[in-house]
């Protein structure tokens, strides 16, 4: 009995091996976050910095697809998608996604305040001053007119399945206007970029947290004051958008399964200049998502180092 006790090492290691069984100390296999990037460039400037994080601070490995926001939502089921890093709002999905078949959650905050709104470049306003009262807009639609828009004036919106009330706002507010759709952020940018450039008349659906902003002067379009409620019935909206606090989804299976990774994305939180300044550096300065976020992390510790779970 006691010789069985103390057989040799070499014993015990071969007896391991043709067991098959691993060593207590061997490393375990690479946890994955899968994140979702949308269609704007202050999203992807977050998707970066929060995987920078996830691979270089806790040692996951993070998978990214680009993805249209309603897919994105529709994919919690199916677990092909953990993080929505970036949420305007979409109360008919929180209902039916969170609410109903609670596969998804809200993470908290990002700390990013989101405005929605109709915008001109700042020249055309020192030119014709009343033109941010939106009861005026059908006396300047003609300088708006376009070959897509006819003889109304253009409303340029963005891509189509972003967050977006104009048809239905230029509908109730009665505007000689029709909506066109630039198809993207990139040409909502290039437009504003030429209007100012080249003193174009443009009216375009516009957002913040964006790097534009620090280029271009554009100035917000006095809609309906938004009001709670307003924008109840989506048919029947003729009201500005409301002020958006952008929060961060998660599936369920990742806030219950995701360990520090999860942790993580919940501490997550920053400012707009934050995300504008990643999203720049990736569209003016040349940068690779990943260049920014690298950049961003080494010059920014005293902002993110509380959001690593101890």
């Amino acid at each position: 009995m006691r010789k069985t006790l103390l057989a040799p090492l070499a014993a015990v290691l071969m007896l391991t091996a043709c067991s098959g069984a691993e060593p207590a100390s061997a490393p375990r296999a690479t946890k994955v976050v899968k994140i979702d990037v949308h269609a704007w460039d202050g999203y992807a400037a977050q998707a970066a910095v929060l995987a920078h994080l996830l691979k270089h601070e806790l040692g996951y490995e993070v998978r990214t697809r680009k993805a249209k926001e309603d897919d994105s939502w529709a994919d919690f089921e199916t677990g092909e998608v953990d993080v929505i890093v970036e949420n305007w709002g979409h109360a008919e999905q929180k209902q039916e996604f969170i609410e109903e078949k609670k596969v998804a959650l809200s993470a908290g905050l990002t700390g990013n305040k989101g405005v929605i709104g109709w915008y001109v470049p700042e020249w055309m306003v020192k030119k014709y001053p009343d033109i941010t009262n939106w009861r005026n807009l059908n006396k300047y639609a003609p300088l708006f007119r376009t070959d897509k828009s006819g003889q109304a004036g253009q409303f340029l919106a963005g891509d189509p399945t972003f967050v977006t009330n104009d048809e239905t706002l230029v509908k109730n507010l009665g505007l000689n206007y029709k909506v066109v759709y630039s198809g993207s952020e990139a040409a909502l940018i290039k437009a504003a970029q030429d209007a100012t450039r080249n003193r174009k008349p443009l009216l375009m659906y516009f957002y913040e947290p964006q790097w534009l902003f620090a280029k271009v002067e554009l100035v917000k379009i006095n809609l309906p004051p938004y009001a709670i409620g307003c924008d109840a019935r989506p048919a029947k909206v003729a009201c500005d958008y409301p002020p958006y606090l952008l929060d961060k989804i998660v599936s369920r299976s990742f806030a219950e399964q995701g360990g520090r990774a999860y942790e993580l994305v919940r501490n997550f939180t920053w400012a707009n200049e934050h995300q504008n300044a990643v999203a720049s550096d990736m569209v003016n300065n040349d940068l690779t998502p990943e260049q920014a976020a690298e950049r961003w992390v080494a010059e920014n510790k005293i902002v993110w180092k509380d959001w690593i779970p101890r």
